[in-house]
């Protein structure tokens, strides 16, 4: 396969294209344009990424798939984690700080999540993550329109300008209930942390549960201006 340089106009006139689409016709373009060393899905092991899993092994088994360990995730996470390489065998990449926890102790404090959330994001999810997409020339993500309101214009296909590639969102257009059908109907592992009023599973110190009526990011930082961790910015 090519390596084809896509331009914004085109990968816009892609997205438009994929646009009302079921989500294996977004993944399918994708695994059609990009070899397999040069895409993979970021999975956090939350409902969205655990449904990208199960239809993106079903068009292409060995599609890279990786996620970012920060070393405070749940235990849940992992057990998720080590289901889905069960049921699809799969073996998602690991991308960790290369900081430890103590030595960031060391150098800005005790628990850094709680002063400066946005500085641990970046040691421990940012850097990785930049280190993860470097050589790819595509990546997969989870996020859904209704998720934030700095998601609400995210397009199917797109350039990322902040990491330098093509970015697919399969989901954009899935409601949560969407999502939980596909899990239900195919039997899909999922994080049981779902089932305790947690709809949006970040690392264990900064993710509470939420209450019924509240936005489903609301337990993520909470008591901070922050909703994302940079990500999908």
């Amino acid at each position: 396969m090519s390596a084809m340089i896509w331009t914004e106009g085109e990968l816009k006139k892609v997205s438009e294209s994929l646009e009302g689409k079921e989500p294996q016709a977004a993944l399918k373009w994708a695994v059609e344009n990009f070899d397999t060393p040069d895409i993979a899905l970021a999975c956090s092991f939350g409902a969205e990424d655990v449904v990208l899993v199960d239809m993106l092994v079903k068009i292409r088994p060995d599609a890279r798939i990786f996620y970012l360990d920060t070393d405070l995730l749940f235990k849940e996470s992992h057990d998720v984690r080590a289901r889905l390489a069960e049921k699809y065998g799969i073996k998602p990449e690991r991308h960790g700080a290369k900081t430890t926890l103590d030595d960031m102790a060391k150098e800005f404090g005790p628990e850094l999540w709680k002063r400066e959330p946005d500085k641990c994001c970046d040691i421990r999810k940012m850097v990785p993550l930049a280190h993860a997409l470097s050589g790819l020339r595509a990546w997969i993500t989870g996020i859904r329109r209704d998720q934030a309101p700095t998601r609400a214009n995210a397009p199917v296909v797109s350039w990322d300008s902040k990491f330098k590639l093509v970015k697919i969102n399969p989901l954009v257009r899935w409601t949560s209930n969407d999502v939980w059908e596909y899990i239900r109907k195919n039997d899909v592992p999922y994080n049981v942390l779902h089932d305790r009023d947690y709809p949006s599973i970040g690392c264990e110190p900064c993710t509470k549960p939420v209450k019924p009526g509240e936005d489903p990011r609301a337990g993520r930082w909470a008591g901070f201006q922050k909703t994302e961790c940079g990500l999908h910015k």
